[in-house]
């Protein structure tokens, strides 16, 4: 029997980001586009915005439109110097994911630094085969699909044997492009035709796997 790749997203999947970690990293960015451009506050969230809204990523438009260093820009807006205050910890998760047949690896648009921690808090570290952030795809955040093809062919995997969960519904339809199974981490009623399933919370899989179509 094939083994089966659980791909988790981190923020918003795996954690609650929005209450305390989006606003500081939005205001970090919102932060250093005042520095690095000379903009007033105003000017440089709008900036900041935009450039999300049209790229998925801030920092994918501050590299094409001003030559921002990737590595520069991603250092600078993830310092939390009281990140165990701020990670939203559900007890259950490490148990959670040990009941899910297959490997798991984590696939997300932070960077490197950020995830580890956020992981080591979690106390979910140790269960994912790999970390795979926005580094690992030459700095091209999902939904591109580029970042996708460079985690498949690290580790050789059939996009069939592949179970993306993720809060981010244009992540998963390029998911679904590819082959891959979904899973919608959503509290909406309804989920477009390329979720496979959908679910409030990342602590539902377990009940869910069967419509997968995978064994426990």
């Amino acid at each position: 029997m094939a083994t089966t790749y659980w791909i988790f997203d981190l923020d918003n999947t795996l954690h609650n980001a929005t209450p305390h970690i989006f606003p500081h990293i939005n205001r970090s960015m919102t932060a250093y586009l005042q520095q690095h451009l000379e903009l007033d506050e105003q000017a440089a969230n709008d900036l900041r915005v935009h450039y999300w809204q049209r790229y998925g990523a801030t920092l994918h438009g501050m590299m094409r439109h001003h030559g921002t260093d990737p590595d520069h820009f991603l250092w600078h807006t993830h310092q939390f110097p009281e990140l165990p205050k701020m990670v939203v910890n559900e007890p259950r998760l490490r148990q959670v994911l040990q009941r899910l047949p297959g490997k798991k690896l984590v696939f997300s648009n932070a960077p490197q630094h950020y995830a580890q921690a956020v992981l080591k808090l979690l106390r979910v570290d140790d269960l994912f085969i790999d970390l795979f952030a926005i580094e690992h795809t030459r700095y091209q955040p999902k939904p591109k699909l580029s970042g996708f093809m460079r985690l498949l062919n690290k580790h050789h995997l059939n996009p069939a044997q592949c179970i993306m969960v993720e809060d981010a519904a244009e992540n998963l339809q390029a998911a679904k492009r590819l082959g891959m199974r979904t899973v919608w981490v959503n509290s909406t009623q309804r989920a477009p035709a390329y979720v496979d399933v959908k679910i409030r919370t990342v602590m539902e899989l377990p009940r869910a796997v069967s419509r997968l179509r995978v064994t426990i």
